[in-house]
């Protein structure tokens, strides 16, 4: 049997392939070259999990991979109608960030409850001003997301004494469906965005959704940028519909620096680094080369993604 062909989009620092060696021809390519390669490989890793080549590349003619895998959560970036109706097999990266966003989630919660932009403000102005803060014991989150980044939020809030609904695109044993949402953001004192970005979820925190939240709740979005109207959301800041909001992901990436984004009061921006933690990307590469060897075996692969819904089922 021929020695498969593994093509990685790259991206920098490289993935740490050096124990496939043998196992597998590794070819690497940037996004123009691309389309050039694809017909040629056996396995696609898309470790540049910014770039939509993929979906540029993959309608072209001549064979396509069996199997392709993104070193992220989300497969919005490489997901097209042709890759969707194809055979090949797509997973993602699943379990790798679970925890390092949840206490980034955390931390948000904690950093807005406690006033602690603020608290730098004015050390950096020497500045002495007394405030009080808020207790996080005893709220009330939801979280909109119930894969494994949901769930994980859900548990690492519940250690803080927040009682938390998660809500997912249907309803069962705990969970609830899209038709509690409304009621229970009316409720809530911090909203978490946390799913993953299909037809039915873009565009859902809207000027209506921010309207239906109390004047004291908060959001988070660590989902997908497109989850937001951002428009909207700077509205609701501005108007004081909802208390305040921070973003680790947004519509178009990396945010440019004359975006309005920056100066909406009441807003924390960080540059989708949630889930990012020392050694997030030898994690990435270790989980890939384990995939690898389940599919040079013959074995079911993890992680597969239900390219209609454009998520891992089962959870």
């Amino acid at each position: 049997m021929p020695t498969p062909t593994l093509l990685v989009l790259d991206a920098e620092p490289l993935p740490r392939l050096g124990s496939l060696t043998g196992r597998a021809c590794i070819e690497h390519t940037d996004a123009e070259g691309l389309a050039a390669r694809l017909p040629r490989a056996d396995v696609l890793l898309v470790w540049d999990f910014t770039s939509r080549a993929v979906r540029d590349a993959w309608p072209g003619e001549g064979p396509r991979p069996r199997w392709v895998h993104t070193a992220s959560a989300g497969v919005d970036h490489l997901m097209c109608p042709e890759l969707a109706a194809s055979d090949t097999v797509v997973t993602n990266a699943r379990g790798i960030f679970d925890q390092p966003i949840a206490e980034y989630v955390a931390a948000l919660v904690l950093a807005m409850a406690k006033d602690l932009p603020r608290t730098l403000e004015l050390q950096r102005e020497r500045t002495w001003r007394h405030r009080e803060s808020h207790k996080v014991a005893g709220t009330r989150a939801v979280v909109v997301g119930t894969g494994p980044i949901g769930r994980a939020i859900a548990r690492t809030l519940g250690a803080l004494d927040i009682t938390t609904a998660l809500v997912g695109r249907a309803a069962r044993t705990g969970v609830h469906g899209p038709e509690d949402l409304d009621r229970l953001l009316a409720r809530a004192d911090w909203v978490i965005a946390a799913a993953p970005l299909t037809d039915q979820t873009q565009g859902m925190f809207d000027a209506r959704r921010f309207g239906v939240m109390q004047p004291s709740a908060r959001f988070v979005n660590i989902g997908r940028g497109q989850l937001v109207v951002e428009d909207a959301l700077a509205e609701a800041l501005a108007k004081h519909w909802i208390a305040g909001a921070a973003l680790d992901v947004f519509e178009s990436e990396p945010l440019t620096p004359d975006s309005p984004l920056w100066q909406v009061p009441g807003l924390i921006v960080s540059p989708h680094m949630s889930g990012d933690i020392v050694g997030w990307r030898d994690e990435l590469g270790a989980q890939f080369v384990e995939l690898y060897e389940l599919w040079a075996a013959g074995k079911p692969l993890e992680n597969v993604v239900d390219k209609q819904r454009g998520y891992v089922p089962g959870h």
